[in-house]
């Protein structure tokens, strides 16, 4: 039943494909195709658009489940080997909009001293998002949706955003309270305000609103969506009654040679199981909203005759294992299932259908988005644009062979809502290197984890203590050169000597 569902879907996004770009579903004007199929909008803007949706807590195994998603990286680029710097919320979203490690934007956690929305501008972040070149540009820019924890609709609006629609606490889809340009408006319980359903209307009316004006825009779309408590749109809600989540090779197993945070967790019961289960059921149910936004979003943009003309960007700020390594729902570790998230791209002169396997991470959206625009990121980024590479260009010699993940832990802030049970892994502070071909880990407390990704994709091997003297000390000195770089030239320096 499931097969044949997805078999279903795939034919409707076809075929809200083929209608965006015939334009006979949304009654725009006749637009004429690339060879590759792309639509080219008769009177495009000058400048090309963005269109930025920014998920929470979304794995890649959600994406089978998204057709919308998997039409979208048809007609572009996905990248094979994109990460973000830490798994969890706000250190990662900071990291987006700064294009800074956390160790140089000084966001560490989603609360605290070294987390969390105040200590973002309290650290002076404010002013390094990207969103200031780009509206200084001349575009208009839209923010819509989850800013950074700790961000309440009492709060000002952040710099740099024409359109502000920022929320609070969102994470329940209903009852929420969205600053809108600078007024408070609340939303009920009704179908109408389930959350994704408000920013999709949002996001369609700020695209018509700037068409309308002849001005180029950005726009980001932050949605709470998956994130627990996993909550579906009202005609979702029971679509996946048989769905089971992924019984894949590091499902219900450790690690040899664990650390010792996770060494001693015992083997999932059936009750567990029976639990994962109806978590990654709900997951898949929640995300059918946001696919269905960039669905409308894409006709909206094919009726305003700017599809074509537009960068359309599909990610996450981080992953989430479900059972795998023997823990229950979470995030935070260092594993390829809470750090490894999609990056799909689409737009002006990026060809379809095509993979980048070069190293990419979080830091690099900043300087993509505003090279995308025309213009500069801050001076301080440590990340250097995708663009190239999104294109079809190869990436060079000196291109980045690693990214740093750097995490304060373990969560403890039962305000945090990221604040997980100890079954769902919630590793002490530690700081890791992500190539290709391996990842080596080192924790605060002296334990260190090195799987050779060649040999070991699923990270069930850890090598740590069987590496030479003279390996180890290479792989201390690639990760202290990563930690110590402030800038792009260093950052990218220290992470192409991983190569």
């Amino acid at each position: 039943m499931i097969v044949s569902r997805l078999a279903a879907w795939r034919s409707v996004a076809v075929l809200a494909i083929v209608c965006l770009l015939a334009a006979a579903c949304t009654g725009g004007s006749p637009s004429k195709t690339t060879g590759g199929g792309s639509p080219v909008a008769a009177h495009p803007s000058p400048r090309p658009n963005i269109v930025f949706i920014l998920t929470d807590d979304l794995s890649m195994n959600l994406l089978p489940y998204m057709p919308h998603v998997q039409a979208l990286a048809r007609t572009g680029v996905t990248f094979n080997n994109y990460f973000v710097v830490d798994s969890l919320c706000c250190p990662s979203r900071s990291a987006i909009f700064t294009g800074q490690y956390p160790h140089n934007n000084g966001v560490f956690r989603n609360t605290g001293a070294d987390g969390g929305y105040h200590a973002y501008n309290r650290l002076g972040n404010e002013p390094k998002t990207f969103a200031i070149p780009i509206r200084t540009a001349g575009y208009r820019t839209g923010f819509m949706g989850k800013y950074l924890n700790g961000y309440a609709p009492t709060d000002r609006r952040a710099p740099g955003w024409s359109t502000w629609d920022g929320i609070g606490n969102g994470y329940p889809e209903y009852n929420y309270t969205i600053n809108e340009n600078g007024k408070q408006v609340r939303y009920g319980d009704s179908p109408k305000d389930y959350l994704n359903n408000v920013l999709g209307a949002k996001a369609s009316q700020f695209i018509q609103n700037a068409r309308n004006a002849g001005k180029p825009f950005a726009l980001e779309v932050g949605t709470f969506t998956p994130h627990k408590p996993w909550i579906p749109a009202p005609h979702d809600v029971g679509t996946f009654p048989t769905l089971q989540v992924p019984r894949g090779p590091a499902f219900d197993r450790l690690p040899n040679n664990a650390p010792r945070w996770l060494r001693g967790f015992p083997p999932l019961s059936a009750s567990d199981i029976r639990a994962n289960d109806q978590v990654f059921r709900l997951r898949v149910e929640a995300v059918q909203s946001v696919d269905r936004m960039i669905g409308q979003l894409q006709q909206v943009l094919a009726k305003t005759q700017e599809l074509r003309n537009t960068y359309f960007v599909f990610s996450s700020d981080n992953g989430f294992h479900i059972g795998e390594y023997r823990l229950m729902p979470g995030k935070t570790t260092a594993f390829d299932t809470d750090i490894k998230v999609p990056l799909i791209v689409a737009g002006p002169g990026i060809p379809a259908g095509q993979t980048v396997n070069s190293i990419a991470t979080s830091i690099d959206l900043s300087s993509t988005f505003t090279q995308m625009v025309g213009t500069k990121p801050n001076d301080a980024v440590d990340g250097v644009s995708l663009l190239p590479l999104m294109r079809g260009a190869k990436a060079p010699a000196n291109w980045q062979q690693a990214v740093l993940i750097e995490h304060h832990g373990p969560v403890l802030n039962e305000k945090d809502p990221d604040v997980q049970q100890s079954r769902a892994g919630n590793p002490p502070s530690y700081e890791a290197v992500r190539t290709a071909t391996f990842l080596y880990v080192e924790y605060q407390t002296g334990d260190r984890e090195y799987y050779d990704l060649v040999h070991d994709p699923n990270e069930l091997n850890n090598l740590a203590g069987l590496l030479p003297a003279l390996r180890q000390q290479q792989l201390h000195k690639l990760l202290a050169g990563l930690e110590a770089c402030h800038g792009a030239p260093a950052c990218q320096a220290a992470a192409a000597s991983a190569g």
